[in-house]
C-alpha cells in the first residue's frame, strides 16, 4: 500500500491505458482528473483490480472513500492506482487495514517519499525515483517522481504506475496538456514486449499556490519534466523482465515525425530484433526488414544504418565491417544505439526497447499475471 497526501489542495492531471479492457481505478481516477482539489492518491500494488466488474468498481471507490474520511475531503478528490494480478478480486480487509496503517505512517522527508516507491513495486527488480531543482523567475522549483513497470510494457506506456509531484504552480487543464506531451515523447516511446496493460496511470500533481506558470517559464518546465520522464521509462526498459540490454532506436529521414514514430514503434516490437541486440548480433537485415514492414514510405537507396555509432549499411547496400568487434562492443554496453536512416525527409523519432531473453520467457511462463 502506498499513500500520497497533500495538506492542501492540489492541481491533478491524468493520462492512462488507451486499452478497451480498462482496470475500476482507472475508470475512477480519469473520470476525475484534471482537477484543482485533490488532496490523495491510494494504491495498491500485487492486485490490478481488472476484470473485477461492480465489486472492482464498489471496491476502488471505497478505497478512496476510506481514505478520504482520514483527510478530511471529499470522495472525488481522492484518485485511485492498483497494479498486479487480473481478473481476481481485491482483499479489502487487508486493504481497508493497509490504508489505516499508511495514514499512520504520513511524513514529509525522503525516507517516506522511498518506502511508496517502493510499495508500488510489483516484478520490478528495483524502485524507480527522479528528482529535478530548477529556476524559474528566481524560485526554486522542484519535481519528484516515482514509478513502477518491468513487464506488460509497450506503448502506449506500459503496466506502469507513476506519480509526478512538483511544487510548481499550473492551472488544470495546461498541467493536462503539458502532462499529455510529456507522456507522448516519453512512456509512450518505450516497449519490452508489445503487451499494452488494463491499468497505466501517470499522474502529475501540481501544489503551487501561486499565479500558474506561463509563457518561456512554463515551456522550461515542460522540457525538465519531460527529460525526467524519459529517464524514468528508460528505468522501465532497463528493468524490462530478464533485460540485459537497452535498444536506443533512432529514426531520421522519415516523411513526417509520425511516420519515424512508427517505423522505430517497428523495430522496437520486433522478437527478431530483440534477440540479435540480446546475442550481441549486428544484424543489419533484421533491423533494415522490420523498417520495411512498417508500412510507411522509405527510399531504399537511401536507406542507412549506424549500431553503436558503426556505419554497417549505406545507402541501400551493407559495407563491410568488424562483425567480432562489434559484437564485443554491443554485448559490453547495457545501451546499444540503433541510427537508421530511411531517406532525405525531416521526419525523427526516437524509441527505447529492451532485448529479448531466456529470462523473460521463463518468468513469463511461470508467473500469473
Amino acid at each position: 500500500m502506498c499513500l500520497i497526501v497533500s495538506d492542501r489542495p492540489l492541481v491533478a492531471a491524468g493520462v492512462y491505458t488507451t486499452n478497451q479492457i480498462v482496470a475500476a481505478p482507472v475508470v475512477l481516477s480519469r473520470s476525475r482528473t484534471p482537477s484543482a482539489t485533490v488532496r490523495a492518491v491510494v494504491t495498491n500494488s500485487g492486485n490490478a483490480n481488472a476484470c473485477t466488474g461492480e465489486q472492482g468498481d464498489a471496491d476502488a471507490k471505497a478505497m478512496c472513500s476510506q481514505l478520504a474520511s482520514l483527510v478530511g475531503c471529499e470522495d472525488t478528490d481522492v484518485l485511485v492506482m492498483s497494479t498486479g494480478v487480473i481478473g481476481q478480486l481485491l482483499p479489502m480487509e487487508k486493504v481497508k487495514s493497509g490504508i489505516d496503517q499508511c495514514f499512520g505512517r504520513l511524513a514529509s522527508n525522503e525516507t517516506s517519499f522511498v518506502e511508496a516507491a517502493e510499495a508500488i513495486r510489483t516484478t520490478d527488480n528495483a524502485r524507480k525515483t527522479e528528482s529535478r531543482d530548477m529556476n524559474l523567475d528566481g524560485k526554486t522549483i522542484r519535481i519528484a517522481a516515482m514509478a513502477k513497470g518491468a513487464g506488460m510494457i509497450a506503448p502506449n506506456m506500459a503496466t506502469m504506475l507513476s506519480v509526478i509531484c512538483t511544487d510548481a504552480s499550473i492551472a488544470p487543464d495546461e498541467a493536462k496538456a503539458i502532462l499529455t506531451r510529456v507522456a507522448n515523447a516519453s512512456f509512450n516511446r518505450v516497449s519490452v514486449d508489445g503487451h499494452t496493460s488494463t491499468n497505466d496511470t501517470l499522474l502529475l500533481l501540481a501544489s503551487g499556490d501561486e499565479a500558474p506558470l506561463s509563457g518561456d517559464s512554463l515551456c522550461l518546465f515542460e522540457k525538465e519534466l519531460t527529460e525526467l520522464a524519459i529517464h524514468l521509462a528508460k528505468q522501465l526498459v532497463a528493468d524490462g523482465e530478464g533485460a540485459t540490454h537497452v535498444m536506443q532506436i533512432h529514426v531520421s529521414g522519415a516523411s513526417n515525425d509520425k511516420s519515424a514514430e512508427t517505423i522505430a514503434k517497428t523495430i522496437a516490437a520486433s522478437p527478431l530484433v530483440k534477440c540479435a541486440i540480446t546475442g550481441g548480433d549486428p544484424n543489419w537485415g533484421r533491423i533494415v526488414s522490420a523498417a520495411g514492414y512498417a508500412g510507411e514510405p522509405m527510399q531504399p537507396a537511401k536507406v542507412s544504418l549506424r549500431v553503436c555509432e558503426e556505419l554497417i549499411y549505406e545507402n541501400g547496400s551493407p559495407r563491410k565491417f568488424d562483425a567480432a568487434s562489434l559484437s564485443a562492443t554491443m554485448k559490453s554496453n547495457n545501451e546499444v544505439a540503433v541510427d537508421l536512416c530511411v531517406g532525405d525527409g525531416k521526419g525523427t523519432a526516437t524509441y527505447w526497447s529492451s532485448d529479448l531473453t531466456t529470462d523473460y520467457v521463463r518468468f513469463n511462463s511461470e508467473y500469473t499475471t
